[in-house]
């Protein structure tokens, strides 16, 4: 609807715009997650006058580091002209969605920097709950809006007005859970000093979290640099689908971070090991599941959607749906090193970062968007799927790294398997499937997704001790 009313340009500017933003935010530094690792502990042991240093030690440095975000923020809107030289819209237009996004960037620091106990305290799913029900309201909204008025200003402002609402209503809902929670932004620098811990660690996230920022927000700035800004649209149409299922996927999964906390402390390695292949488990199915469903169900849900003229190439999806899988699939082994709290191997993300720009440089100049995304594809494999395991199997199971290939390799045969049989019976079967309208669309969707949804779980179930054990757990 955004698109056929605001039209592609606008969309690909805003999407441009939050990449931008996105940039700032990596003054961010990673104190969230190492003040995460060390509330572990003390919210174990019910310790409320140490989370109440912590957390006061937390806000002291975000307040830091909102501050840097918006110094580096004004400065650069000076540069916006050179930024957005050929693009049709007015600059007042461009301004206003620059400073909206960056103000309700600056809320996230000076305002909600409490959040990060409902995290550690496995109650994360109150954060999502809230921000979740205030983005669905606020995409209605943006519709009407976009709909009857057809106002850039008035969609912008929408942004901005629930990022203020979901800052009010999510910090009652702290004040709520832990009425005893009373952080002295104040004390936080004096307090610093007896936490030497968070410095050092931060320093350590830091670097890793640059990583992840060259790698994924730099996207569709190489696709604006080496193609178009529409084909940031259109490509922004196929990783909107793929991007919220991550969401959804990680939300539900990465959910168990703070249970691994606990379960590392307690030591006992059987047991670590026991859930670390149930996680990989259970993350090879939803990984699998999406994307042989999105290789069947995207380009006709695109057409449907859109029209044939937002249709990327076959190659251009096969490439999105590998590096959503590498994705969502590495979660465990990087839930299980934040919670040894390994990243001193602070050399992995620089020569992930480098081996990403170079491949994409190279690829997006010669064979252009199917070559931009292999350096995703590239770097992931070399580093998250090469070095991380073996990191996290060395210094932290403290066990042969062959034991993980082994199980990696048994996982993506049952998957493969998976594949043939669903393959095989789809075309037994002689579906012939018409698109001319949704509910044939639906159809078909149901169709495939429960279908390998089936035939994946019995195999994996059938092949691995890791299913059979989550199960087991769940029952």
């Amino acid at each position: 609807m955004f698109l056929s009313i605001l039209g592609a340009d606008f969309i690909g500017l805003t999407t441009t715009l939050l990449n931008l933003l996105s940039f700032l935010n990596l003054a961010e530094l990673g104190i969230g997650t190492a003040v995460g690792y060390l509330l572990y502990k003390p919210i174990f042991e019910c310790n409320r006058y140490r989370i109440n240093e912590i957390i006061s030690v937390f806000g002291y440095m975000y307040r830091w580091v909102g501050r840097i975000i918006l110094l580096v923020g004004v400065t650069l809107s000076f540069f916006i002209p050179w930024i957005f030289p050929d693009i049709h819209f007015d600059l007042s237009v461009i301004y206003f969605a620059f400073y909206s996004y960056l103000t309700s960037s600056l809320i996230g620091y000076f305002i909600n920097y409490r959040q990060t106990l409902l995290s550690a305290d496995q109650k994360n799913y109150v954060v999502t709950a809230y921000f979740q029900s205030g983005n669905i309201l606020k995409v209605i909204l943006q519709m009407i809006i976009a709909y009857y008025t057809r106002n850039y200003y008035l969609w912008i402002a929408i942004e901005l007005i629930f990022g203020i609402l979901y800052s009010f209503v999510l910090n009652w809902k702290i004040n709520q859970v832990y009425p005893w929670l009373k952080s002295e932004i104040k004390s936080g620098k004096e307090l610093l000093k007896r936490y030497p811990e968070v410095m050092k660690m931060t320093k350590q996230v830091f670097v890793h979290k640059l990583a992840g920022l060259v790698q994924f927000q730099t996207t569709p700035f190489l696709v604006y640099a080496f193609i178009s800004l529409q084909t940031v649209a259109f490509y922004g149409n196929y990783t909107l689908i793929t991007d919220k299922l991550k969401g959804l996927l990680n939300n539900f999964l990465d959910s168990t971070s703070a249970g691994i906390g606990n379960l590392i402390a307690e030591g006992n390695k059987t047991q670590i090991l026991k859930v670390y292949w149930e996680l990989m488990a259970i993350r090879f199915f939803f990984a699998s599941v999406c994307i042989f469903s999105l290789y069947y169900l995207l380009p006709p849900f695109i057409e449907l959607w859109l029209g044939k003229e937002y249709l990327l190439p076959h190659s251009v999806l096969i490439c999105i749906l590998t590096i959503f899988a590498l994705g969502i699939i590495r979660g465990t082994t990087e839930q299980f090193i934040g919670g040894y709290g390994l990243y001193h191997d602070t050399w992995a993300p620089i020569v992930e970062s480098f081996i990403f720009l170079v491949v994409a440089i190279i690829g997006g100049h010669y064979w252009g968007l199917e070559g931009l995304l292999q350096g995703n594809i590239v770097s992931l494999l070399i580093i998250v799927y090469g070095w991380k395991p073996y990191f996290l199997f060395s210094q932290g199971f403290q066990i042969p790294i062959s034991i993980y290939w082994l199980g990696l390799f048994k996982l993506i045969l049952l998957c493969t398997i998976s594949l043939i049989v669903f393959k095989t019976i789809y075309d037994w079967i002689g579906w012939k499937f018409t698109y001319g309208n949704w509910w044939t669309y639906s159809g078909y969707a149901v169709y495939v997704s429960i279908m390998l949804s089936l035939i994946l779980f019995c195999i994996l179930f059938l092949g691995t001790k890791g299913m059979r054990n989550l199960i087991q757990r769940i029952s």
